[in-house]
């Protein structure tokens, strides 16, 4: 086996197991993504992105999809080029910033979510199947901890740039 350089405390050595299990896990979430959405002309990028806009409940911007889906705007800004060909978002004046405009689900975009939602619903519940709701929980909150500690502290954060996520 071989010997990682640096020096980790416990909890620093655990953290990295979180860090390396949640790399593979996004990994295999992506896959299966892609799998749910393959039906309905999609890929795990071009939902994550319509999540954000359903989620929110109203329109929003690039940049605001992109800090909530913890992506950079070059990577939304060519997921929604993707989207707008589609026919599933477009896009509309925003009153608050001339040269940001807001991304909005189509009527189509809009069936088209609805239906992947559906299908992750009963995707998801096998997955959770005979897992402990507390367990849940206690990963839940770790996770939403070590984003807040990531967001709070962005030298904490690697450069962005090149740091894209999509296509």
């Amino acid at each position: 086996m071989m010997e990682i350089a640096g020096s980790r405390t416990p909890e620093g050595n655990k953290a990295t197991e979180v860090i390396l299990s949640v790399f593979r896990t996004n990994g295999l979430l992506l896959a299966a993504g892609d799998l749910l959405a393959a039906g309905l002309g999609l890929t795990s990028a071009r939902w994550q992105v319509l999540g954000a806009v359903a989620y929110a409940q109203r329109p929003l911007t690039v940049p605001q999809i992109a800090r909530r889906m913890g992506l950079t705007r070059q990577t939304v800004h060519t997921t929604i080029n993707r989207l707008l060909a589609d026919g599933v978002v477009e896009l509309v004046p925003n009153k608050d910033h001339q040269r940001s405009q807001l991304v909005r689900l189509t009527e189509l975009g809009q069936d088209r979510y609805q239906a992947i939602d559906q299908e992750q619903a009963a995707w998801v519940n096998r997955l959770a199947a005979g897992l402990a709701r507390s367990d849940l929980d206690t990963a839940a909150r770790v996770l939403a901890e070590l984003c807040t500690r990531l967001e709070a502290d962005p030298a904490q954060l690697p450069a962005q740039e090149g740091n894209d996520h999509e296509p």
